[in-house]
């Protein structure tokens, strides 16, 4: 297998941009002392990442992933993120066996 250096380069170059996006981010960020709404959104980011990332998947399942997502929305409602996705995973596999 050979690598051409012009395809090389253009990973490279990805890899480099989306390193500096993030970490300008950050800094970006870490300037700003945001309260209110504006820090209510902010904090508000992960959880819909998460949900825009994972809906398709629950919509596109069937039967056993709207269940297995329904299951994991009421553990969200009231469990930190951590054991809503662990128990988001174990009632994935469990609908999955039995539906």
């Amino acid at each position: 297998m050979t690598i051409d250096p012009a395809t090389l380069a253009a990973i490279l170059a990805m890899a480099g941009a989306t390193y500096f996006t993030r970490i300008a981010g950050v800094w970006l960020a870490s300037r700003f002392a945001l309260r209110g709404r504006a820090g209510a959104a902010v904090d508000a980011i992960p959880g819909a990442v998460l949900v825009a990332v994972i809906a398709p998947i629950v919509i596109g399942a069937g039967p056993s992933g709207l269940g297995a997502g329904l299951v994991a929305a009421l553990a969200a409602w009231r469990l930190p993120l951590v054991a809503a996705v662990t128990i988001a995973i174990v009632s994935a596999a469990l609908f999955r066996a039995v539906v």
